[in-house]
This record gives C-alpha cells, sequence and structure tokens, in this order.
C-alpha cells in the first residue's frame, strides 16, 4: 500500500512539474510569425472565414430556385359515417369485383371504415425574376468578398500595431528598470560615502528617497506590460497566459511618398470604396428583380398523381396489390398556368415599397462613396504628413539622444567626483530618457502611419 500511495505521489509531482514546464515556455514571434500565427488562429479571422463561406455556398447554389417542388405522401383515413364519397368508392369497388352497383347502407367490419391513399405531387415555377435573383446572389458573393478582405487587413494591421506597441512599452520599461538601478546603485555609493564620512546624511537620504520613489513607477509598467501581452496572445488564439517573446526590432522602412500622386494612383483601390459599389450592383439588380416579378406573369406548372386503394383485400392490406393495376384507382391530374400577381403593381403595394427602398439605398450608397472618396483624401494626406515629419523628428532625435547620452555620461562623472549636485544628475539622466524614449515613439508613429497608409489605399507601398 505504501509503494502505490508513493508511486501515486510521484506521479502527481511529474504532472505537476509538467504543468508548470508548459506554463513556463516560452514562445518567440517576429512581427511575421504573429501574423501568420493570426492568420491560423485568431477567432474574429475564422469568425469572417465562416461568414464568406455561407456568402459562397449562396451564391454557387443561387440556380436552386428552378428546383421543382416535388411532395410524396401516404394516407390512411378513418371514416366515421357512411357518406355519399364512400358510396361511390364502395359502387367502383363492388364495378369491379362484381360488376353489379349495389349501394351500401352500413359497413360489414371496422376495416371497410379505412381507406388507403398515396399522392404523388410535382409542381415548377419560372418568372425571368429568378434569374434577377441569382445575380443578386452572385453580387452580394463579390460584395462579400471585399468585406471579407477588408476585415481580414483591420485585424492583421491592428495586429501589428499591437507589436510595435509592446515593444514600444518593452523599450520604456528597459530604459525605467535602467534608471531604477541607477538610482539603486547612486543610494549603495551614498550609503558607502556616508559611512566613511564624505557627504552629509541629507544627501544619502535623497538617493534612497529617489530610489524609493522609482520602484513603484516600473512595477507598475512591468504589470500594464504584462497585461498587454496577455490580450495580444488572446487575440493571436494563445491560451492567456502564453509568455510570448517579441523578437522583431521598431526599425522602420522608410518611403518617399506624394499624397496627390498616392491618390492618383492608387484611389480605386479602397476596399470600403469597392465594397460600397458592389451592394450598389446589388441594389440594382434587386430593382430588376421586383420590376420583373410586378410586371412578368409567372409560369407555373403542377403534376399530381392520387392512387387509391380499392382491391379486395380491405385498406390494411393494401400492400398485397401494390404491382396489381386493377386494384387502384388514380385521380392524378396535370395543368399549366400563367399568374400575374395584380397587387404588385399597386404603388402602394409592398413590392412597389420595396423598389422605393432599394432606390433610396442606392440613392444612400452613392452619399456614401462621394463621402468615404473625400476622407480617403484627407487621411491619406495626414498619414503622409505624419511620415514626413515622423521621419525628421527620428532624426533629429537620434542626434539628440547622441548629445543628451554626453551630457548624462560627464555630469555622472562629475557627481562620482563630488563636483555635481543629484539634482543636476537626475536633470540629466530625464533629458537623456526623453530623447531616447522620444526617438522609439516617433519611429512607432511612422510605422502605424505607413500601415493606416498601406490599408487606406489596399496596396503595399514598401518592398
Amino acid at each position: 500500500m505504501k509503494k502505490l500511495i508513493g508511486l501515486v505521489l510521484i506521479g502527481f509531482a511529474g504532472a505537476v512539474t509538467f504543468a508548470q514546464n508548459a506554463e513556463s515556455e516560452v514562445i518567440r514571434l517576429s512581427i511575421d510569425e504573429a501574423v501568420e500565427y493570426a492568420l491560423k488562429n485568431n477567432r474574429t479571422l475564422k469568425s469572417n472565414d465562416i461568414d464568406l463561406e455561407m456568402k459562397t455556398r449562396a451564391s454557387k447554389y443561387s440556380w436552386n430556385v428552378f428546383l421543382p417542388t416535388v411532395q410524396a405522401s401516404g394516407t390512411m383515413s378513418r371514416a366515421t359515417e357512411f357518406s355519399p364519397s364512400t358510396a361511390a368508392q364502395s359502387q367502383i369497388f363492388n364495378k369491379l369485383t362484381q360488376g353489379a352497383y349495389p349501394i351500401m347502407t352500413d359497413y360489414d367490419s371496422e376495416e371497410d371504415r379505412w381507406s388507403t391513399i398515396g399522392s404523388i405531387s410535382a409542381s415548377w415555377n419560372f418568372t425571368p425574376a429568378y434569374i434577377a435573383k441569382i445575380k443578386v446572389a452572385k453580387a452580394q458573393y463579390e460584395a462579400g468578398k471585399v468585406s471579407w478582405e477588408e476585415s481580414q487587413n483591420e485585424t492583421l494591421m491592428n495586429i501589428k500595431k499591437i507589436y510595435y506597441g509592446l515593444l514600444l512599452q518593452q523599450e520604456s520599461l528597459k530604459i525605467q528598470k535602467t534608471t531604477l538601478e541607477n538610482a539603486r546603485q547612486r543610494m549603495n555609493q551614498a550609503a558607502t560615502n556616508f559611512k566613511n564620512g564624505s557627504i552629509p546624511e541629507i544627501q544619502y537620504l535623497q538617493t534612497q528617497v529617489n530610489y524609493e520613489n522609482t520602484k513603484p513607477d516600473v512595477d507598475s509598467a512591468e504589470q500594464t506590460l504584462n497585461q498587454q501581452m496577455d490580450l495580444f496572445a488572446f487575440m493571436l488564439g494563445l491560451p492567456v497566459g502564453t509568455k510570448i517573446e517579441l523578437t522583431s526590432e521598431i526599425t522602420p522602412t522608410y518611403v518617399d511618398v506624394n499624397a496627390d500622386e498616392l491618390l492618383a494612383k492608387y484611389s480605386d483601390n479602397d476596399l470600403q470604396i469597392q465594397s460600397l459599389r458592389k451592394n450598389m450592383d446589388a441594389a440594382k439588380l434587386g430593382i430588376s428583380a421586383a420590376g420583373l416579378a410586378t410586371w412578368v406573369p409567372t409560369l407555373a406548372l403542377s403534376y399530381s398523381w392520387q392512387p387509391v386503394y380499392i382491391g379486395s383485400e380491405g385498406a390494411f392490406h393494401f400492400y398485397k396489390d401494390l404491382g396489381s393495376d386493377d386494384k387502384w384507382y388514380d385521380s392524378g391530374s396535370f395543368s399549366a398556368t400563367l399568374v400575374w400577381n395584380l397587387t404588385n403593381m399597386l404603388p402602394w403595394s409592398a413590392n412597389q415599397q420595396q423598389i422605393k427602398d432599394y432606390k433610396q439605398q442606392l440613392a444612400q450608397l452613392e452619399l456614401t462613396v462621394e463621402t468615404l472618396k473625400e476622407n480617403q483624401k484627407v487621411e491619406v494626406k495626414k498619414a503622409v504628413d505624419t511620415l514626413n515629419q515622423a521621419r525628421e523628428q527620428i532624426e533629429a532625435m537620434g542626434r539628440n539622444v547622441t548629445l543628451a547620452q554626453r551630457a548624462y555620461d560627464m555630469t555622472a562623472r562629475s557627481y562620482r567626483n563630488g563636483t555635481t549636485e543629484l539634482l543636476d544628475l537626475r536633470d540629466a539622466e530625464t533629458s537623456l530618457n526623453q530623447a531616447k524614449l522620444g526617438q522609439i515613439n516617433q519611429k512607432f508613429q511612422y510605422i502605424s502611419a505607413l500601415m493606416d497608409l498601406e490599408n487606406t489605399l489596399n496596396t503595399k507601398l514598401t518592398k
């Protein structure tokens, strides 16, 4: 028994160790690998795939409006009273079996009250409006493809932005940790100098307060970064809590762009505008379909076959005479009909109101397209201005970082030699951190603006 308990405990410990190792496993992702993983696992993208699949199926099988309606049924009914119709069936039965026409006045048995009837019917309708409806389904599918691509691009762009945003947070945290470590080293040095009598106690206390004030900011920034990492893992489709290591860097690829040239070359690539135009095509086809349904008649073909069992075996034994033609009575029919729905011609009918709705929707879509075109001009010019400004700022801040680093190094040496106050050193360090963060932030702004521009124009501007 003790051995069994020991084996169980060992197995449990092994399972816990395995779970801990699984949780501690770090997934390394570059920006391209993150996008590739999202394409396979992101829930929003999977939902978009399902939407497109439904539209694809609706378009592929839109021809099914031409399928005939075929129905088959079998009925066994029991008469509670003797009726003329029952008498007529009895006369037919007696004529076929005895050659006479006695009228039954009562049922001989319970089975005489029952009758067996089969029915097979087929109907087929045709109207030119069906052809227009098929075209509507095709147009809706084309619009759905554009919407799917638009949603894909939007989701992937957001994932890329979050990726670079996390890199920005990491760089900021790295600078804060460096600042914290410098504060700790200064505090330890001050403690040693205070013990040696080189500095007064107030100077040592100042370094200690500075260190303690910096710690909460670093802890808060680290907690925020971890929360954003969990959100990023969720967007990628990874289990929440998965540890991710980002291997790419915030390194922009510079492009020389001109707003007017971009608009002239790529303005029609906008997926929102393309989607609206596809919807406009569908609305126009909807108007045609409704018009055809109003003024063109529908051809309706119908055929039915209704065999009634009249054999001598009785209603419950119809299956014995399924192959016997003289034991069944056929009352089938065929019809061909032209149908006009005159109500649809009335100006206040539901059909006419639908046509008016289609026309107003078409007018709304045209206005929306015009609005998007003007908004596109604004967005492209804004993105180009941001790119140019961010590029200039990156270059300027690169020079500023070099100067701030030299100033900080000189101030740090002076502070160690006792010729500079702590406040001067902190100011130099703050200036250096601001220069570094400012440059990284401008790099992020450049990358973000470039992604917005490429998404707006639906084109790749970088090689």
